[in-house]
């Protein structure tokens, strides 16, 4: 009996996710952001042509299984898919192909009753990209490397199990899973280290695997007031948070929506961690709308950035829809964030 899984791992530029000189191009109009891409997984040529990501990693693989429950075959399938960057000068525009790396498919990992899959995806944009980098040459014409590594663990009886395992710290990286739904991401983007660092062999072709921090994908319902915060009308405040400093404390006034852009922040109750949350979770709805104090004390546990909306720049209707859903987790045993 033959039994297969896939996970795909789709990868993009979020808006403000650029800092330093090389933001200015984007300020301009020059460069772009990326639109997120949709929470349910499409056609990855389609999204390709239409310019909707930089690039993916969809690790497919099957193993075969006997009669008594044996593993007796595997292999890959599946692969990269590189996109393309275009540069845009008052009315006209150049498109740079992408230039693919090899794939890396690492022999697979027999185990009890189980193969592990490892395939590394990425390459470069063809695009120059000149800066100045912190070791020899000094100076770097061509643009950094971006990758994704997906392990995936099929099972005789049927089961699989997938992981980001590392990848590339900028850009953003979502993970679908194999019926096509958005189920994580990488909870952290570092334009400035990856620019600085990430060329030459400094990459999985070469001598360096960076691990990924991982977060759960937010709910649909805050990626809507999400594009809500970011593209209405207001441009929100975006704060700067380092590691170990606090967004909001417990017992605090209410203050504004807040929504994290990159990062990830620990959520404490009577000083004790219950949950974490990552980029896209919104909150801080429930002390806006009740007029009451914060619920729970948020501190950054990774260098982080969160827009803060007041309630005049969001649909108080979906925030209390957004508000209800956090009740029936926090029924559930889950704490609703801020």
């Amino acid at each position: 009996m033959r039994r297969s899984a896939s996970v795909t791992s789709v990868s993009w530029i979020p808006s403000e996710a650029i800092s330093g000189l090389m933001k200015i191009p984007f300020s301009l109009g020059v460069g772009q952001y990326d639109d997120p891409p949709p929470a349910e997984l499409g056609d990855l040529a389609a999204w390709r042509d239409a310019d909707r990501f930089r690039f993916a990693n969809r690790l497919e693989a099957w193993i075969e299984v006997d009669d008594r429950g044996q593993v007796t075959a595997h292999g890959y399938a599946g692969g990269g898919l590189m996109g393309s960057t275009t540069v845009r000068v008052g009315p006209r525009s150049i498109t740079f192909a992408a230039i693919a790396y090899p794939d890396l498919q690492r022999e697979p990992e027999r185990g009890d009753g189980c193969v592990r899959f490892e395939q590394t995806v990425g390459g470069r944009t063809g695009a120059p990209m000149p800066r100045a980098v912190n070791r020899p040459p000094f100076l770097q014409l061509i643009a950094p490397t971006v990758w994704t590594t997906l392990q995936l663990t099929l099972h005789a009886d049927g089961r699989a199990a997938w992981q980001l395992a590392g990848a590339s710290p900028f850009p953003r990286h979502w993970v679908y899973d194999e019926g096509g739904a958005l189920v994580a991401k990488s909870g952290l983007t570092d334009f400035s280290r990856w620019s600085q660092e990430c060329f030459g062999d400094h990459s999985p072709w070469g001598d360096v695997a960076s691990p990924a921090v991982v977060t759960l994908a937010e709910t649909a319902l805050e990626r809507t007031l999400s594009a809500a915060i970011m593209r209405g009308g207001a441009k929100p405040r975006v704060r700067t948070l380092a590691p170990g400093e606090e967004l909001v404390r417990q017992g605090d006034p209410a203050g504004p929506v807040f929504l994290l852009l990159d990062g990830v922040l620990d959520v404490l109750v009577d000083d004790v961690l219950v949950a974490e949350v990552g980029p896209g979770a919104v909150g801080g709805e429930r002390a806006l709308l009740e007029g009451g104090r914060r619920t729970a004390t948020l501190r950054a546990r990774t260098p982080a950035r969160v827009a803060e909306a007041s309630g005049d720049q969001v649909d108080l209707h979906a925030l209390r829809r957004l508000a209800e859903g956090h009740r029936r987790e926090e029924r559930r045993g889950h704490q609703p964030v801020g």
